[in-house]
């Protein structure tokens, strides 16, 4: 029994080095725009496989781009990756636009699959909308944009020996290329229809890592997908510009319902929770702090009319914070913007919010006071004079000393006038 659970045992630890010892090619996956939950998922992957010693890394590539910040700092793991990075456009009908074009050229190698392209690789700031005239005209911080981005681009391809001359043009011309088009400029390295063509080009290509050459050995690689796991879905989701924006707004709105009502406790629990977590995914996005100010002014001024009702706190609250979501990205980045029909619906949520917290305001302030003195005003009781002369009324049980400024004898219905001190003031109750 011993001597067969010592074989089990030996013959899992056989598996387990054999798998171990088999050479590994991590397989990461990109689609859709590149921001950051995708550089944390590409920037984990690449660390993952440097630890595990893989032999290549492919990253599969669908993009339309993205957020400048997050492809350079890919671009800065792929560039210290011990392990070479394999760009591959793919499947067929693919796309790397922007910054998957800054991403492809970083790759130790660029691939694409046929019926693919890429390009595009302007500045966000360059691709607005406008007539010829305008974009002939650009501003010097549009200049200072896109120099920087040619600069930047062209400095990857004489990294990658890669065609310097298009790179320049996709930044500056906005131009792209298919995959066909690419391979005939030197733009990418070669055309493969699958993964397994793929690796088989790809074997003996010398490359470049961290300045030494080596020669890619990839026959009989294992393939090893590398999944988006919970938190790069999380991040993903946090730092959707819709959701961090509505996550703003919960928080308020549940802040604010637990000053107005302390002691309910969930709703402030909530919104503190929302707050933070939107304030987060609002900081790793491309954010316009003066928006974002705006936005939190207006709130304030919100909050001071429903304590403070008068009008032109509400009215400017409102401007402010409209002002403030328009302004809260800087540019509208591919996959991420904040649509203007999100900006009018919770506007128009947060003016009905005001109008009823206003309401309610008005509503309680004209209601009769029902606790303390002032309570007893306009109630009725009867008078009684004691022999020393001194005025009393009896009202809801209690005895009351009084006085009244017209006659009035002992045993009239009066009613209380108003309160001074202790004594209520008085006058009869007309028939």
């Amino acid at each position: 029994m011993v001597k067969k659970i010592g074989l089990f045992l030996c013959l899992i630890l056989s598996v387990c080095l054999t798998y171990a010892d088999t050479p590994k090619a991590y397989l990461l996956e990109v689609q859709g725009a590149i921001g950051p939950a995708v550089e944390d998922y590409i920037n984990r992957g690449i660390s993952k496989a440097n630890e595990d010693k893989a032999n290549a890394i492919i990253l599969q590539m669908d993009t339309p781009g993205g957020l400048a910040k997050s492809m350079r700092d890919i671009i800065k793991e792929i560039i210290t990756s011990k392990v070479p990075v394999i760009a591959y456009v793919a499947p067929s009908g693919a796309r790397a636009a922007s910054a998957g074009t800054y991403i492809l050229y970083a790759a130790h190698v660029a691939t694409m699959a046929p019926g693919t392209n890429l390009g595009a690789a302007t500045p966000i700031a360059m691709e607005m909308p406008g007539t010829g005239h305008e974009k002939d005209k650009k501003s010097p911080s549009d200049l200072k944009a896109i120099n920087d981005a040619r600069a930047y681009i062209r400095a990857l391809a004489q990294m990658r020996h890669r065609n310097v001359e298009w790179a320049e043009k996709a930044v500056s011309q906005a131009e792209s290329l298919s995959a066909e088009e690419a391979l005939k400029l030197k733009v990418i390295n070669l055309i493969a229809k699958n993964i397994p063509e793929l690796l088989q080009k790809v074997n003996g290509m010398t490359v470049e890592i961290q300045g030494a050459p080596a020669i890619l050995n990839t026959n009989n690689l294992s393939v090893v997908s590398y999944k988006v796991d919970w938190r790069t879905r999380f991040l993903a989701v946090i730092t959707d510009p819709t959701v961090a924006y509505i996550l703003l707004m919960i928080g308020f709105y549940g802040i604010f319902f637990e000053l107005l009502n302390p002691g309910f406790i969930a709703p402030g629990v909530i919104g503190v929770i929302a707050l933070l977590v939107g304030l987060y995914g609002l900081a790793l996005l491309p954010i316009n702090y003066v928006g974002l100010g705006l936005i939190i002014l207006g709130l304030a001024f919100l909050v001071a009319e429903a304590f403070l009702p008068s009008g032109a706190l509400g009215v400017g609250g409102v401007v402010s914070f409209i002002i403030g979501s328009i302004l809260l990205f800087k540019a509208p980045y591919i996959g991420f913007t904040l649509p203007i029909t999100t900006i009018v619906v919770v506007t128009i949520f947060t003016i009905i919010f005001v109008l009823i917290i206003l309401s309610l305001a008005i509503r309680s302030r004209r209601k009769p006071i029902v606790s303390g003195r002032e309570a007893l005003i306009n109630k009725e009781g009867i008078l009684d004079i004691d022999p020393d002369g001194k005025k009393w009324v009896r009202i809801e049980g209690e005895r009351w000393q009084c006085r009244s400024d017209v006659a009035v004898k002992n045993g009239d219905r009066v009613q209380v006038v108003r309160v001074e001190g202790l004594i209520l003031v008085v006058k009869p109750v007309t028939q």
